[in-house]
């Protein structure tokens, strides 16, 4: 039968597109033993250390050549964004990004998203944690879930033991009864010589923006809602049971750098917290769970341990904050086939969960988490990946003015915790336009 040239090429596009499937299912284990495999330059860039990728790079390539032209950039956080859109305009950008949810709003209008026809959201739900899906928006999964990194607490043996403190609080309350009177040290004119616990300010404390966070998910803040048009809707200050969830994180975080508060324990005149608390002077820290083997080394006399974030007394479900990494494809991709097929090598349960051990993370995958840890911190910080959740923010850099602008006004008296909520919220708002 002869065929109609537009028959003939609807029936070549079918071809094509299930030579394509059939390429796609066979790279899941890696492409192995498949000499045919086509895959080309593929440049990914990240935030995480390479060692662990650049590992399964070499392992892929060792026993399939077609890997060979695939390479991963580390790039730090802070200049991620300029130094992608720097090289966006050159044309010499990558095709995959490893990124951490915290750089999904600025970055999204150039990531492809993955269509909810080819991998839905029960699928998601069944497959990754349930923080991970930050990454699934209303047109599609814009990042294949790799890892989290949860807030945790770390805190100094000795200092505690002196105290006869023998384990770590476990709620907010007995923290303000307990252990912040006990920890905390002042002179006669109430200078701190030693603190409890670091907050209150901003810029000295280096994850402060992890702490509010964690304080508005235990308060039920619904926090950021996509809107129609890829706009976003704040509600910090709002809450499905009721109150003011960032009025009260306010109230609360501030308690602890006001010199007439009982909770006085911290101000702007002490260095950076984490380097206060590797010198001794600190009880305690709230850190990501991959900092532990960081802070061990910097300090390998510090006797420390690690703990779950505070909760409410009252809470019946647990939460803290979790930074999420994922991988995604680039709209304008130089090679969205070969970074297509990497995608699914790298995205894969086994491989997902090297590369995030290896940064001492935890892997997004259900059943990673479920397997649990035998590291010294991973015992933790797989419990807290659980309950770990993140948040739609805006460019961090203007989140982060926006919160220390806001802490520094209550503390400093020219402001009370209502109207400084309000103001946050108006100039968050400014910042996803």
């Amino acid at each position: 039968m002869k065929l109609r040239p537009f028959e003939f090429m609807l029936m070549a596009g079918f071809f094509g597109l299930g030579v394509f499937a059939l390429i796609l299912l066979s790279t899941f284990d890696g492409g192995r033993n498949n000499d045919e495999l086509q895959i080309g330059q593929v440049a990914i860039w990240g935030t995480l250390e390479g060692a662990a990728v650049n590992l399964i790079l070499d392992e892929l390539t060792s026993e399939n050549e077609a890997y060979a032209d695939v390479s991963y950039r580390e790039v730090s956080e802070d200049s991620f964004t300029n130094t992608l859109i720097n090289a966006l305009a050159d044309g010499t950008g990558p095709d995959l990004l490893l990124l951490s949810h915290e750089q999904l709003v600025e970055l999204r209008r150039r990531i492809t998203p993955i269509s909810y026809e080819s991998f839905s959201v029960r699928d998601i739900r069944s497959t990754y944690v349930d923080g991970a899906e930050i990454f699934a928006l209303s047109d599609g999964l814009y990042a294949y879930p790799v890892a989290v990194d949860p807030l945790m607490m770390y805190w100094n043996r000795n200092l505690f033991s002196s105290k006869n403190l023998l384990s770590a609080p476990t709620t907010w309350e007995s923290l303000i009864a307990t252990y912040a009177p006990a920890l905390t040290e002042r002179d006669f004119d109430r200078t701190i010589t030693k603190s409890a616990i670091a907050m209150g300010e901003y810029q000295n404390v280096k994850n402060a923006y992890g702490i509010i966070s964690t304080l508005l998910l235990q308060s039920g803040s619904r926090l950021v809602e996509e809107a129609e048009g890829n706009r976003y809707d704040i509600f910090l200050d709002t809450s499905v049971a009721g109150g003011r969830p960032l009025v009260s994180t306010i109230d609360f975080y501030t308690r602890f750098s006001r010199p007439t508060n009982t909770l006085y324990s911290w101000n702007r005149s002490f260095g950076q917290d984490r380097q206060v608390f590797l010198a001794e002077d600190l009880a305690m820290y709230f850190g990501y769970g991959s900092e532990g083997k960081e802070i061990e080394r910097l300090n390998p006399n510090l006797s420390f341990d690690i703990a779950e974030v505070p909760q409410g007394a009252s809470a019946t479900v647990r939460r803290t904050y979790g930074k999420f990494y994922g991988l995604a494809v680039l709209r304008n991709a130089r090679n969205p086939n070969g970074a297509a097929l990497v995608l699914s090598v790298l995205a894969s349960e086994a491989a997902a969960a090297q590369i995030a051990t290896a940064n001492d993370l935890v892997p997004a995958h259900r059943n990673q988490v479920a397997l649990g840890s035998n590291d010294t911190y991973g015992r933790l910080t797989y419990r807290s990946a659980a309950v770990a959740r993140g948040w739609l923010n805006p460019v961090s850099s203007g989140v982060d003015s926006v919160f220390a602008n806001m802490m520094r006004e209550v503390v400093e008296g020219r402001a009370v915790e209502t109207s400084a909520a309000s103001d946050a919220e108006e100039r968050l708002q400014l910042e996803y336009n």
